[in-house]
């Protein structure tokens, strides 16, 4: 089982986890048809608070509709005014004679898209894959098979991406890892696996917790790896690692959540310890990848955050009291930011 954790396959699956990613990009388009912002920004260019209080929509999804536009080059931004490009002009905006809204589906018949517009208007997550009867991911995982369900398909996705990590970190100095909201224990294991001497805590809320102990114990980790049950967002972090992993966690939340978390990393490091934050990064300007702009309305839909730029993320860790940010290409468009703690 450790060798499934240190070799990679022969094939590239980007294309694989693209498709997945992207799902509900499409359904955004639709939506910005549909409240017609196109034609909007065609005659009136206008800043994200503007089109917030135009179209009645929260700031954060409207943020996650207008990078996901601007990545597909329908919007670009001037100052801090969005405005349309020759293509949306063209065929996204009323009265140009090849406008193609009429070739998209109705936003009632794409449920997903439903579901985005309500995100937009409330700046609340949808219900998990459009169900009604289901709750939003975050309550959806205090059930048992719901987290079983979910944390598997993390698990899998992470079998591929945590080796990504393992190679762009350098560990050998470090001897305890903290693996927040670490799901099955993927990434501590792999680790574990390309750095013998290290140790590793993952920290998880119940019932994950109990999944989490399974799926360490069946790969042959547990001597090396073992599970706290916490809240990381009721209570302090632990202070028994010198380095701290959020891998695909902070993208789950909003901006106070984010910066709420490196604080209490930050608090709990010692001198010198690391930080290290794997996940979807958009680039400096918010104008890309494509792939992360789509992934971040799939994290938009379900949950309480989106997909963030290096820049804003650079900025958050600063002002949590890290230096020497730093970022390097991952897998499958994910990427590595890490920094420290001054001293030691």
């Amino acid at each position: 089982m450790p060798d499934a954790l240190t070799t990679t396959p022969e094939s590239d699956p980007t294309l694989l986890y693209r498709y997945r990613d992207a799902m509900y990009a499409a359904d955004m388009l639709i939506v910005g048809l549909h409240i017609d912002l196109f034609t909007r920004l065609a005659s009136q260019p206008s800043t994200l608070e503007a089109i917030c209080a135009t179209f009645d929509i929260a700031p954060r999804p409207a943020d996650v509709m207008l990078t996901l536009f601007s990545a597909m080059s329908l919007v670009e931004r001037t100052g801090d005014r969005y405005e349309t490009t020759r293509t949306a002009r063209e065929h996204l905006v009323k009265g140009s004679p090849w406008y193609l809204g009429p070739y998209y589906p109705r936003l009632e018949d794409r449920p997903v898209a439903g579901d985005l517009l309500k995100v937009l208007r409330t700046g609340k997550p949808a219900n998990w894959g459009t169900h009604q009867a289901t709750q939003d991911w975050h309550k959806a995982m205090e059930r048992e098979d719901f987290a079983a369900f979910f944390t598997a398909a993390m698990d899998c996705r992470g079998i591929y991406l945590s080796q990504s990590v393992a190679r762009a970190v350098d560990l050998r100095r470090h001897r305890h890892l903290l693996d927040i909201a670490g799901g099955s224990g993927i990434y501590a294991c792999a680790l574990a696996a390309h750095y013998p001497d290290l140790r590793a805590t993952v920290l998880e809320k119940s019932p994950v917790d109990r999944i989490a102990a399974a799926a360490i114990a069946k790969r042959g980790f547990s001597d090396r790896v073992s599970v706290v049950a916490s809240d990381m967002l009721a209570a302090p972090l632990p202070d028994v690692a010198d380095v701290h992993l959020f891998s695909n966690v902070l993208h789950d939340w909003d901006v106070p959540v984010v910066t709420d978390l490196l604080n209490k990393s930050f608090a709990a490091l010692p001198s010198g310890g690391l930080v290290v934050i794997h996940d979807a990064f958009l680039d400096a300007t918010k104008t890309g990848p494509l792939h992360v702009a789509e992934y971040s309305v799939l994290l938009m839909h379900a949950s309480e955050g989106r997909c963030y730029s290096t820049a804003e993320m650079e900025e958050y860790l600063n002002a949590a009291g890290f230096v020497e940010a730093r970022y390097r290409e991952g897998a499958t468009a994910r990427g590595i930011m890490t920094a420290r703690k001054a001293g030691g």
